[in-house]
């Protein structure tokens, strides 16, 4: 295992889960970052189709400890990986398994979680890099096709379920072998406040305890 895929992954079990804040603003980017960090959350992602991304991500970067990984989602050309690194990001989120932007992640140091949805995806993303794999959309996927990838996907790579993600939701995804979950609706959308997304946060993390 890498180094790179080790630091990522020691972040991952601090809480399990990659907060996905589609949609945040700059002004209040470094207040929710506060709010998801102090609830346990170790790993943020700011979506390329969210308002200024960059600014956010680097507003993060330099607002958070050095051991909460930020980065971007959504990417999806490999000339956007060297923007996000020179914003400070070290993730490298996609939607889809594009092998180039994978290999542009990786050639930059920097994360690579690609979205997939079949096992012929997955193993392509892991032969051009991928550290971990985020199955995407989860509601179409569902528990049953994470517990058919654990008997040919090896335990050392992380498979994120993606997609419709609830607290509630996350003990049967989890029991079939997920390794944490990427948030989106359920845990930020635009117009909420600090104070309601760490009260989300620290809902999430309760539950994430609580399968362990």
């Amino acid at each position: 295992m890498q180094l790179q895929t080790q630091r990522f992954n020691d972040a991952l079990r601090n809480t399990g889960m990659i907060a996905i804040l589609r949609g945040v603003r700059n002004a209040e980017a470094e207040a929710i970052g506060a709010a998801l960090y102090d609830s346990g959350f170790r790993i943020i992602e700011v979506p390329l189709n969210s308002p200024d991304p960059l600014v956010s991500i680097s507003a993060l970067r330099k607002s958070l400890p050095a051991d909460c990984i930020v980065g971007a989602g959504t990417v999806l050309k490999p000339a956007q990986v060297q923007q996000v690194k020179d914003a400070g990001g070290e993730l490298i989120v996609m939607p889809h398994s594009d092998g180039a932007v994978i290999r542009a992640a990786r050639d930059a140091g920097l994360y690579s979680a690609p979205g997939v949805a079949t096992v012929t995806e997955a193993f392509a993303a892991l032969d051009n890099g991928a550290d971990v794999l985020k199955m995407f959309p989860a509601e179409q996927l569902g528990p049953q096709v994470v517990k058919a990838w654990r008997a040919v996907i090896s335990r050392d790579i992380a498979l994120l379920p993606v997609g419709g993600i609830t607290p509630e939701g996350m003990a049967v995804f989890r029991a079939a072998g997920a390794s944490g979950f990427g948030l989106g609706s359920a845990l930020y959308t635009p117009g909420l406040s600090a104070e309601e997304v760490r009260q989300r946060a620290v809902a999430f993390v309760s539950a994430w305890k609580a399968l362990a």
